[in-house]
């Protein structure tokens, strides 16, 4: 039986994978120990991608919902035209105002989705778009945009030279880092240790790996890093441990900085962040000593209140120490394409006044905590809504207002493998194929990969039943409204130009690509470019405290907030996401052999001291309760947290979901129900969803 190279759509690294296909069915998947990058590595989350491509679960042909609200399957030439025609008469009677659309995350693992989307949304004219990204990493993509010009650019810690590895907010083991596309970065990191590197791990939790004996867990109190980051940076400032010949030469605004940070002493931050002044001012001063240092963090800082700001900080570290494109410091990660150039943008220009304060649009896409609201709006509401690869249902808080205002919509599509929770409250579901099922380049890493590459994959195997690829669907709904289609041509378009461009631009031969079953391996990181090359502010120095931030009052919000967590009660708990290897976001909720013993609920975690004080005991039942909701779940007692931190997987809550069987037999809880949504419930800076640091209350249920 042949085995096929291809590689993994679930997450940023892309690892190599083997698929043994027998008689047109992949037949099992292993790691690909002859791939170039990831040499065998691959995480069970890859591997159980497979039982999701078997699934009978799938949604195998379009669903329409009948008048008795059950979905029945239906041709595709009926779903394409039902589809069109209500475009045609909402466009003709409302105009593109009346659409609006949601983008989940696999579409950035979908080389072709991206592009037959912009094109279906820039012909339509619709503009109310909104999406995963800004729950997870939009604070990112505004934080280098404000600090290096272009949302693109994010410079990865080169671990294998470096002497000093910071890290806040992230879980290695589990979560497989992100913003940095490295197949197993434990590993690398056990390699650093050994040969003599510290690695210091900011978290709330202690996570699972420095019991290995990989470096040592900071805990700080959760939604506190970037005052932890000000502190450090004052300590560094203030005891002349900066690079003043680096700052002069290529940075600008660094008074601004100094005097923002000089506010946020460790004495005064202290109580705040959970940590003792003596030891905020040790993590400073041991990452500037080390001859060389680089830092990192994950979307444990990204979801909390300051995301953006905290990314700046984290920025300024390695700047100000004179790290950044420094060996051994963060090094920019070039890839096949320039994505930095690409990111260029000028945020300044992009904010404007609505119905719900200052509000911008990151990389596209309003606010998803404002989702719920649009959908709502009497004045404004829109009668169309395309659902493409999201769950926002679980996925945004709020979820009882959200099915509300989705089911108040006068039409719905959804593209996606399942009929989710999401696609439980769709018109149509429209069944799209897996990463075995289509061809792909590993894009989602570009200008993040550790070890850059390219890569194609052919499909593994011919798509099952009637499943067909986002970018044929939208080109028919084009096609069948008298729109530019890719399809106007060819019945069998060739899509691959803008790939071969953007390869070309490196000097790279995308045949070549083409041809190599497990992908070139491109330059490595390079210091040395960054600031000719690279950055893309007007003068091509960092901006080492925006103006943006000041002038969208980012800066005077954070020391409201300061004082707001001063303020807090002794005693407070805080929710934080507890990344699991048995979970990926809502993905993988209806994967049979993921539904172990242990693992068929989400409980609710809880350091036993807190638990204790409270009279409660492992298994009970407990009754959680925020400013914006309340759940019932299972306590667990977990000794890992910090004291007054208690912690939840998110995904769950399929009650309500029948086209996922396995998901509604473990239903779990959406622990999004806590969360805040509408106005108020983001970062205005990058619409970043506030999702971690949730104060709650916890009785016996």
């Amino acid at each position: 039986m042949p085995e096929v190279p291809t590689f993994c759509r679930v997450c940023e690294p892309a690892c190599g994978l083997l698929a043994k296909v027998e008689g047109g069915e992949i037949t099992a998947l292993r790691p690909d120990k002859a791939h170039p990058v990831s040499k065998g590595f691959a995480c069970q989350k890859g591997i159980a991608s497979l039982d999701i491509h078997r699934d009978p679960d799938r949604v195998d042909r379009p669903q329409r919902r009948s008048a008795t609200g059950r979905f029945e399957d239906a041709p595709w030439e009926t779903a394409i035209g039902e589809i069109a025609a209500k475009l045609r008469q909402v466009l003709e009677e409302d105009g593109p105002e009346a659409i609006a659309v949601y983008l989940g995350n696999p579409g950035a693992f979908n080389t072709f989705s991206g592009p037959a989307t912009g094109s279906f949304l820039g012909q339509l004219g619709v503009r109310r778009v909104f999406g995963s990204g800004t729950q997870d990493c939009s604070n990112k993509f505004a934080g280098s945009e404000a600090v290096f010009g272009t949302s693109t650019c994010h410079p990865v810690p080169d671990i294998a030279h470096t002497d000093h590895l910071l890290l806040f907010g992230e879980n290695p083991r589990v979560s497989k880092m992100s913003f940095i596309s490295i197949a197993d970065p434990v590993s690398e990191i056990r390699r650093a240790v050994k040969r003599g590197a510290t690695v210091r791990y900011v978290n709330p939790r202690r996570i699972e790996e420095p019991e290995a004996g990989t470096g040592e867990v900071i805990q700080l109190r959760p939604d506190t890093d970037v005052y932890l980051m000000a502190a450090m940076l004052e300590v560094i400032l203030s005891e002349g441990l900066a690079d003043e010949a680096v700052l002069a030469e290529h940075g600008t605004r660094v008074a601004e900085l100094r005097a923002f940070v000089a506010r946020y002493s460790p004495d005064r931050v202290q109580a705040v962040v959970g940590l003792a002044a003596e030891e905020i001012s040790r993590l400073a001063r041991e990452f500037a000593a080390a001859p060389r240092a680089s830092v990192h963090m994950s979307t444990g800082t990204n979801m909390g209140r300051q995301g953006t700001l905290a990314y700046w900080l984290l920025h300024m570290l390695s700047f100000v120490t004179g790290n950044l494109d420094r060996q051994g410091g963060n090094l920019y990660s070039l890839g096949f394409y320039s994505a930095a150039k690409a990111g260029r943008s000028k945020p300044a220009k992009q904010f404007f006044d609505s119905r719900h304060g200052r509000m911008r649009r990151v990389r596209g896409a309003f606010p998803g905590n404002l989702f719920a609201d649009e959908l709502a709006d009497q004045d404004s509401k829109p009668r169309v809504l395309f659902v493409i690869a999201g769950n926002p249902v679980l996925s945004i808080g709020g979820e009882e207002a959200l099915r509300e205002a989705i089911s108040g919509v006068e039409f719905v599509v959804c593209l996606d493998l399942y009929r989710n929770a999401t696609g439980e409250l769709a018109d149509w579901v429209l069944p799209c194929t897996d990463g075995f099922e289509r061809a792909d380049v590993n894009i989602a890493g570009l200008g993040l990969q550790y070890q850059p590459y390219v890569q194609w994959s052919d499909p593994v195997v011919p798509p099952r039943a009637e499943r067909r690829e986002e970018w044929w669907i939208l080109g028919k709904i084009e096609q069948a409204m008298g729109l530019r289609s890719v399809f106007d041509e060819s019945p069998e378009p060739e899509l691959t130009t803008r790939l071969s461009h953007m390869m070309r631009s490196r000097g790279i031969d995308f045949e070549e690509v083409r041809a190599a079953p497990r992908g070139v391996v491109l330059e490595g990181l390079t210091p040395g470019r960054f600031y000719t090359e690279w950055i893309q502010t007007e003068d091509q120095r960092v901006d080492c405290c925006p103006s943006i931030f000041a002038a969208e009052g980012a800066l005077e919000r954070c020391e409201s907030l300061f004082a707001e967590l001063a303020a807090e009660p002794d005693g407070q708990l805080k929710l934080i996401t507890l990344r699991t290897v048995h979970m990926h976001n809502t993905w993988y909720q209806n994967v049979e052999r993921l539904k172990r013993p242990g693992q068929r609920e989400n409980p609710l975690c809880m350091n036993p001291e807190d638990a204790a004080s409270r009279g409660l005991a492992d298994g009970d039942r407990v009754h959680c309760e925020s400013p914006w909701g309340a759940i019932e779940a299972t306590l667990a007692c977990d000794d890992t947290l910090r004291p007054g931190v208690v912690a939840m997987t998110h995904g769950w809550g399929n009650r309500q979901t029948p086209g996922m069987a396995t998901a509604q037999r473990h239903p779990g809880v959406n622990a999004n129900v806590l969360l805040p949504s509408g106005s108020g419930s983001y970062e205005p800076i990058s619409n970043q969803a506030f999702m971690t640091g949730i104060p709650v209350d916890i009785v016996g249920a």
